[in-house]
This record gives C-alpha cells, structure tokens and sequence, in this order.
C-alpha cells in the first residue's frame, strides 16, 4: 500500500496542473496583504472612528492575525474550486490519459489503488490549505506584527493574543475537513467521467446550487438545508465566536465526516464494477 500511495503522489506531483491552486493562492494573497499594508492607516482609522464613541482601543488593530482572519472570510468561497482541480484529475485524468488498463495490471487490487489515490486526493487538500495558512499568517505576521484579534460580524469579538494563533490554527485545520468533503465530492465526480474538466465544473454546479438554496428564505429550502453538506463547510468560522461552540463544532465535523465516507463509498461502488476500456 505503501509504494502504490508514493507511486500516486508522485504522479500528482509531476502534473503541472495540480500547482495551478498553489501558484494562485501564491499570487493572491501577498498582493491582498501589500494592498492591506498600503492602505492599513486608512483602515485602522476608519475602523477606530465607527468604535471609539463605544470601545476604548489600544495597541495594533490590524494584525497579522486580524488580516488572516479577513483573509480567509475573502477568499474562502473560492478554495474549493482550487481543491477540484487536483481532486477531479485522480481518476478522469488516467481515463484521458488512457493508462486505466495498465494501472490495473498491478497485483494491487481495485480497491487499494482507488484508497491511495484517494489518499492522494485528501493530502492534496490539505497541502494546499497548509500552504494558504502558512503563507496568510507567515506573511501578515511579517507585514503587520502581531496583537489581539478584532472580529467583526453579527457581534463585535475581540479575542486575546495568546489565543489568536491556536484559534486561527484550528480553524484552518477544520476549514481543511471541509475541503475534505468537496474533493471527496470532486473524487466521485472523477470516478464518473473521462475528462478531468467534468468532476471540477460538476462539483462546482453542486456547490453553487446548494449555496443558492441554502440562502433563498423559503420555508421548503429552509427544511431540507439541515442535509445539505455546504451549509456545515463554514464550521472553521465558529472558531471565532465568543464562546466557541464546540457542540455545533463537533455536530458539523460529525456530518462533514458522514458526506466524505458517503461519497467515497459510491465511488468505490463504481469503480469497482467500472468496465475499463482504456
């Protein structure tokens, strides 16, 4: 099992198309912090002049810790599209390729060649979020030091700086079961077809439907968002609240979970009984 899983990360490593997602991420997020950093006086003050007539506040408003959070709240809607393109390529790519059949001439069974490249496909993910949480905090720290973070949204938070970064540290680690869940989603989709473009543009219609149901306020779409799994991925962002709702943490890691095993037990399903012609 040991040298099929370095056999397929190796392969996923050749690909140039699985550094698209890391080169972007790369690309975006140091323009965003320069950008923040040239603008940070301008932000710091408009922050300060809509609390001070109701907060006292001192010392470094817009941290590195403050950016990574506005960071992430930014730019997450678009990570699992970065996921689907490693994802979606694990199997649809040896279909195109057409090296299917000489895959399964290995002594290996099905089963454990779909596990590793399915193990693959989930240490893709979570390099890829590694990478983001490495570079978003490294970075911010450099530009803008360090300080109590600043959370604004439904209610106004201010979490202290000895927990800013173990705070930040899970919620990267939860945001990374999400996407575990959408590359499971992208793996199945890969498991169906035979270009490595269907499992990302399939994916990404599910994940806009589901968002889209989620959000319109009618009370059949309100029923059955409970069993939707888009409506747990934003299960990082409870790591932010005051306090942190671990149970509902636990419940959307519970189900998260359930969708990921779920999915990759229909794809084993149908690779296993998969007729391959190439």
């Amino acid at each position: 099992m040991k040298t099929i899983l370095g056999n397929e990360i190796l392969k996923t490593s050749f690909k140039w198309r699985s550094y698209i997602s890391f080169l972007a991420i790369a690309a975006v997020v140091p323009l965003v912090e320069i950008a923040l950093k040239l603008q940070g006086t301008n932000m710091e003050r408009g922050m300060m002049r809509g609390l001070s007539q109701d907060f006292l506040l001192l010392g470094n408003i817009v941290n590195g810790y403050f950016v990574t959070q506005m960071i992430m709240n930014a730019l997450w809607i678009h990570v699992p599209f970065l996921v689907t393109l490693g994802a979606g390529d694990q199997l649809a790519g040896e279909a195109t390729a057409g090296t299917f059949r000489l895959l399964l001439t290995r002594p290996a069974s099905r089963s454990r060649i779909l596990l590793a490249k399915y193990a693959t496909t989930l240490l893709y993910a979570l390099a890829l979020v590694a990478f983001m949480a490495v570079l978003t905090v490294g970075l911010g720290v450099v530009l803008f030091g360090t300080g109590d973070l600043l959370i604004f949204g439904r209610t106004f938070v201010v979490v202290a700086e000895s927990e800013a970064l173990w705070r930040i540290g899970v919620a990267f680690a939860l945001a990374t079961w999400g996407m575990w869940t959408v590359a499971s989603l992208a793996f199945l989709f890969s498991s169906l077809v035979e270009n490595g473009i269907g499992p990302l543009i399939g994916t990404m219609a599910v994940i806009i439907v589901f968002y889209i149901v989620s959000n319109v306020p009618a009370d059949l779409f309100t029923a059955i968002k409970p069993y939707l799994f888009t409506s747990y991925l934003d299960l990082w962002q409870k790591m932010f609240e005051d306090p942190i709702p671990w149970n509902e943490v636990l419940h959307s890691v519970y189900i998260l979970g359930a969708f990921s095993i779920g999915f990759y037990a229909v794809t084993w399903y149908i690779f296993l009984r998969k007729d391959i012609l190439s």
